[in-house]
């Protein structure tokens, strides 16, 4: 298969052009994932913030019906999955969900371990600590943050309130949004980087084709049938366009043949001479 110095030429430089290529492009596509996948969990994170600072003052006057107007109408956004406040002993205090309201959350489960993996839950997470992405009962993707409710002063110096002040955390705020949008993004992305990908191969593959034979397949040609054809004393006339180390293989034979040729004539002039003039005809 690999029987021709083109095959066996273009074959390699071609496969190598393409694993170069692919695994640029691979790379490439992961590095556009992750950075997608860190903004959407850094927009999560300020969604998660902008409804910690809009549940504040329902909070601080324990208007609990309001606190629970505001997450129903969170949860009723289309790309909101689930939005939940439970309290610091996971007792879920506010969601759309009714049949949520009043149940514990697992502390075991995916968002829960980062907090309680050791013997003290953790105080606080960075924005990306805070982030899980599982796939809920409904077979949709979902990137979730969850937000603590820390005890300030306004809290427990409150007239309402009877927070201790040693008491760090109140609650928790859990909400999940839809990765829908980020696939369909991610899939575009995918489907325009296989078309970039296949045009890079084409035209990179094609141009490096066509350089190995104008500069080096055509030449090699010309000289195997320069060599085949060795009554030729002159390059100019064989080898209008030939330069570098083709013509230079090509002088060499020309200066092998002509030496081969003056050792033929002299050893048939010896020949000659060695016959003795009577056995002559």
């Amino acid at each position: 298969m690999l029987s021709s110095i083109n095959s066996r030429a273009i074959v390699p430089v071609a496969c190598a052009v393409t694993g170069f290529v692919i695994a640029c492009c691979v790379l490439l596509y992961t590095f556009v994932k992750d950075d997608l996948i860190k903004g959407e969990i850094q927009h999560a994170a300020d969604l998660s913030d902008t409804i910690i600072k809009s549940t504040r003052y329902a909070m601080l006057h324990d208007d609990r019906e309001s606190l629970s107007n505001i997450i129903n109408s969170i949860g009723e956004q289309n790309l909101v999955e689930h939005v939940r406040i439970f309290n610091k002993k996971g007792l879920i205090m506010f969601s759309p969900d009714s049949q949520e309201v009043s149940q514990f959350i697992d502390k075991s489960a995916a968002g829960c371990t980062e907090c309680h993996a050791g013997p003290e839950p953790k105080r606080s997470l960075g924005t990306m600590a805070k982030a899980r992405q599982f796939t809920n009962n409904a077979g949709s993707d979902v990137l979730a943050i969850t937000a603590p409710f820390y005890n300030e002063p306004e809290c427990f110096n409150a007239a309402c309130h009877f927070h201790d002040p040693e008491q760090s955390l109140l609650g928790t705020l859990d909400i999940g949004v839809s990765q829908d949008p980020l696939k369909r993004t991610l899939g575009q992305i995918q489907n325009r980087m296989i078309m970039f990908s296949a045009m890079v191969l084409v035209l990179t593959v094609g141009a490096v084709c066509s350089l190995l034979y104008r500069q080096v397949f055509l030449p090699i040609k010309q000289l195997a049938d320069f060599t085949e054809d060795s009554s030729g004393d002159t390059l100019s006339d064989e080898f209008p366009e030939v330069s570098g180390e083709v013509a230079r293989l090509a002088n060499a034979f020309q200066k092998m043949t002509r030496r081969v040729r003056e050792l033929e004539g002299q050893l048939q002039k010896k020949e000659r001479e060695a016959i003795p003039p009577d056995s002559l005809p």
